[in-house]
């Protein structure tokens, strides 16, 4: 093992910051599993919970003290207004609000009781479950309560559908393409969901269902949009046309895609709708209860089931590796042996997580390139991702330990291999960004694509740089190109899969450093001015999941402890460290409340597809503050004005 200068901090550094450095360390050390890995929760809105009510329902299979527990959940996150947010603090939201309603009426909820009312009035004021978005249409569609004509045509045909045609599943995201094969299965079969008890939601409706002619709008405004509207229009008239024995053809050909994908307990592409919608696509093909799939299929929903305190509420996937991967991170900053060791036996257990053999759905784009990624959870061989490779990477690599080195080049080698040609890298795919797909009407939620992004692309760069590539490789060139060329006006970066600007900005002035980009370029103080700017006055940084809407930006109701070690790192890795802003930044996480090495941050701090699926790590507010004081120590005592790693 080799340990750096930065971990030999000479002992008159403040004391306080000491204590609260080791406590951090001790607390995430404690919530370390036997095996070296770490496992926090994930949790997102309430449709997820909802929707895991639903299913029982049209399974009638129906666990009534799970329910009980769920449905506890439910009421606790409800806005006291009576809708359902996407996102802690944030406004009603009409979709997750109607499968929020629905679920708690299939639970015997009183439909006159006072949270029960505010939540219908607020569904009817806001246009009525019509509004809803596509995704809550299907689910009402399979409820019997809305016409399967209020949801886009998608006919199973398109499995069939040649590499040149505009509109294929691999040209969906990956997360899409999970999601929607075993939907068309349900589309083309309108199974109507057991529904033990009969209930119904039509007073969610202004109208009856049955006569609403606008469901679908085109909320774009772009010609596009039209066109694709009109096109349904067609498909709608034509479908039943289609030949019988090309549809047979068709749903097989879906269900070989996903059986193939099922991935034993850990689910299909190991996200809850996707898993859901492959069981219930079996169930309504005759699937008995005690096949092998189902088993499984039904083993891996219950496994993103968290109870804590006599309420449950189901995560929309587990993150071990990516939880993992970060805390070795905090750990190695922190520097003393016991955090090193666990650092270690955490890389120590990634090793055997890493997809040496699987060539999943990304070598449509590469197909000679080697495997050699990580996926975000337990299990996921279909998809790794660059991001969760390239952190795992970067921890590995930081400890100097010549055992990963395999590891390392095997992740190396698939990272150079995904980069797309526009320079960036997106999470999953190369070149997943045929942008004319968001406007057909199933795109309504505009997450249909995993285009490049500055973040992921950030990650990427820290570590090939990390390993020893400079801006004269090619790749790293062009990636470089692709940063400077995203940087928005006012000098920050958008963050796609953190919240918001400060987690783009942070992971790319982290990238710029390791790059030796110099450090008063005009671009990079472009980027510190702006993020010395959203500073707020208690000395700490925060941004609401309402920054992705167009004219809320710059939103901000708190201060958390984790953008602010976000901010913080973003300011020490371009040369910050002797700033007065980040001194305020880090007595506000040393002054934040904490116990045992986590921060109390209930806000939403990072995002599935902004504007529509946002998340709460609950491990982010365990490794990123720890991580930023113990780097602030760190660059004090030896004199650095910047780290010397990736991240």
């Amino acid at each position: 093992m080799t340990m750096t200068a930065q971990n030999t901090a000479p002992a008159n550094i403040n004391k306080a910051l000491d204590a609260l450095i080791k406590s951090s360390a001790d607390g995430l050390n404690a919530r370390q599993k036997e095996d070296g890995h770490w496992l926090f929760e994930l949790e997102a809105d309430a449709t997820i919970p909802a929707e895991y009510i639903m299913f029982m329902h049209y399974m009638n299979e129906i666990d009534e003290e799970l329910q009980a527990k769920i449905c506890v959940y439910l009421r606790r996150i409800q806005n006291p207004d009576g809708g359902w947010p996407l996102f802690y603090k944030g406004d009603m939201d009409i979709s997750a609000t109607i499968k929020g309603y629905y679920a708690l009426k299939l639970a015997g909820e009183d439909i006159q009781a006072p949270h029960m009312k505010k939540a219908r009035d607020l569904v009817l004021a806001a246009g009525g479950a019509e509004r809803a978005n596509v995704f809550t249409r299907y689910a009402l569609c399979l409820f019997g309560q809305a016409p399967w004509k209020s949801v886009p045509v998608m006919p199973t045909e398109l499995m069939l559908m040649p590499d040149w045609f505009p509109v294929t599943i691999y040209k969906m995201s990956y997360w899409s393409r999970t999601v929607v094969t075993p939907l068309l299965v349900l589309a083309a079969k309108k199974p109507v969901a057991r529904n033990p008890n009969n209930v119904s939601v039509r007073e969610l409706f202004k109208q009856d269902p049955d006569t609403v002619t606008d469901y679908h709008q085109n909320i774009s405004g772009k010609w596009l949009g039209s066109f694709f509207i009109g096109l349904d229009k067609v498909l709608r008239k034509t479908e039943r046309f289609f030949p019988k024995r090309t549809r047979e053809k068709s749903i097989q050909s879906a269900v070989d895609f996903f059986t193939a994908r099922m991935n034993g307990e850990d689910g299909l592409g190991a996200i809850f709708p996707a898993m859901a919608n492959a069981v219930m696509a079996l169930d309504c093909l005759g699937y008995d209860k005690d096949h092998p799939l189902m088993i499984e299929g039904k083993a891996a929903l219950k496994k993103l089931l968290t109870d804590d305190n006599g309420e449950i509420y189901c995560q929309p996937c587990l993150s071990p590796v990516w939880d993992t991967s970060l805390a070795a991170h905090a750990m190695l900053e922190a520097g003393d042996e016991t955090s090193v060791k666990a650092a270690q036996e955490g890389c120590d257990w990634l090793i055997d997580r890493q997809i040496l053999e699987v060539k999943g759905d990304w070598i449509k784009k590469a197909p000679n390139l080697r495997p050699g990624g990580w996926a975000f959870q337990y299990w996921n061989d279909y998809y790794p991702d660059v991001d969760d490779t390239a952190v795992v990477g970067m921890a590995m690599h930081r400890t100097g330990d010549p055992k990963y080195k395999e590891s390392i080049d095997r992740a190396e080698e698939w990272v150079l291999g995904m980069q797309s040609s526009n320079g960036g890298w997106g999470a999953f795919d190369i070149d997943n960004n045929k942008d004319y797909l968001n406007y057909v009407p199933f795109a309504d939620h505009g997450a249909l694509l995993d285009p490049p992004t500055e973040d992921v692309t950030a990650r990427c760069l820290s570590f090939l740089a990390q390993l020893g590539h400079d801006t004269q490789h090619p790749v790293v060139a062009k990636g470089l190109k692709y940063l400077k060329d995203t940087q928005q006006e006012d000098g920050s970066w958008f963050g796609r899969w953190g919240t918001n600007y400060i987690y783009g900005t942070w992971s790319v002035l982290c990238a710029l450093n390791m790059l030796e980009e110099p450090h008063d370029a005009p671009y990079i103080r472009k980027a510190v001015d702006w993020m010395l700017s959203r500073q707020n006055s208690d000395g700490g940084w925060g941004e609401d999941g309402a920054t992705y809407f167009e004219g809320r930006e710059k939103e901000c109701k708190e201060s958390t402890p984790s953008q602010t070690a976000w901010a913080v790192l973003g300011l020490m890795a371009v040369g910050e460290i002797d700033n007065p802003a980040v001194q305020r930044g880090i007595e506000f996480i040393m002054s934040a409340k904490n116990e045992a090495g986590k921060w109390e941050e209930p806000w939403f701090t990072a995002v599935g597809f902004p504007r529509i699926f946002y998340l709460r790590y609950h491990g982010y507010s365990s490794f990123f503050p720890l991580w930023a004081l113990a780097r602030f120590k760190n660059l004090k005592a030896s004199n650095s004005q910047a780290p010397a790693f990736g991240m």
